[in-house]
């Protein structure tokens, strides 16, 4: 009795959960669907209509959208953003994790609390002095200082959370390490990384999220020519409203790309944040 009715709760819990997937995935699937509609046939009915018609269904806006110079150029843009931002702030907090959890020099401990700190610290109030330092240099308006930008406000809450995981490594392992003559770059490559490696594909989907999907750093540290996809589709939603024949297949590829990156590396996700949420 009791295994059918674990069986049944088991099954109501998977019913439940597809359930939900279904309703979050209709408006990804809408959107699809609207990205292969032609702007008559979207005018003449939402994307559900496409269903009962889908030989309205075709990859001609594709076709356009590759020949839309600002959404292709302002495609490759986010790229050279969301890779360098995410890779850096994944490198330098890996190191800085490290640091923080294994090895003894001055002050560590109030520097690991400053970094604590600036956990809440609001974007928005760097937004100003940061320009103005930005303009200084040259920065203000290219792809390197809305990276640096990124990076910057991206470190804490990284380096904290893998200080946290590589803290949890059982000291008995690095020690052994040592005895056997290994230096602190070897174990950190050899031993800290692959240990680490839920945390740090963890740590890349949500800094690869953040930055792909912002638009408020990038609409004030990004020109016209340095613009990512996300500040390129408003401006055209603004400038050419009916112009969804462009407009949703580009919003589509805006989309899709951070929901492979997640699906890809889902299977780390919790393991990772759970294991750097406590010590």
């Amino acid at each position: 009795m009791n295994a059918i009715r674990r069986g049944l709760g088991s099954g109501l819990v998977q019913a439940f959960l597809v359930v939900i997937g279904l309703v979050w995935l209709t408006p990804l699937a809408g959107l699809f669907l609207s990205s292969l509609r032609s702007a008559q046939d979207t005018a003449k009915g939402g994307w559900w209509t496409a269903l009962a018609s889908p030989g309205q269904l075709s990859f001609d806006n594709y076709s356009a959208l590759l020949k839309n110079a600002g959404i292709s150029q302002a495609f490759w843009n986010t790229v050279l953003i969301s890779v360098p931002a995410t890779t850096l702030v994944v490198v330098i907090a890996a190191l800085a994790g490290y640091a923080f959890a294994w090895l003894d020099f001055p002050l560590r401990e109030p520097l690991f609390l400053l970094v604590v700190a600036l956990l809440v610290v609001p974007v928005q109030i760097g937004l100003l002095p940061v320009a103005k330092l930005f303009g200084a240099l040259g920065l203000f308006g290219t792809i390197p200082g809305v990276v640096l930008f990124h990076v910057a406000y991206g470190l804490p809450f990284a380096v904290f959370l893998l200080r946290n995981y590589f803290a949890e490594i059982p000291k008995e392992m690095l020690e052994a390490a040592r005895m056997d003559g290994g230096g602190e770059w070897r174990i950190f490559t050899r031993l800290v990384l692959p240990v680490g490696r839920p945390a740090i594909a963890s740590l890349a989907i949500f800094q690869f999220l953040w930055v792909w999907n912002d638009m408020l750093v990038a609409l004030l540290f990004a020109d016209s020519s340095s613009q990512p996809l996300t500040v390129e589709l408003q401006s055209q939603i603004r400038q050419f409203g009916s112009n969804i024949d462009v407009l949703a297949p580009g919003a589509f590829l805006s989309l899709i790309v951070p929901v492979v990156v997640f699906f890809a590396f889902q299977r780390h996700f919790v393991q990772g944040v759970m294991a750097g949420s406590v010590k």
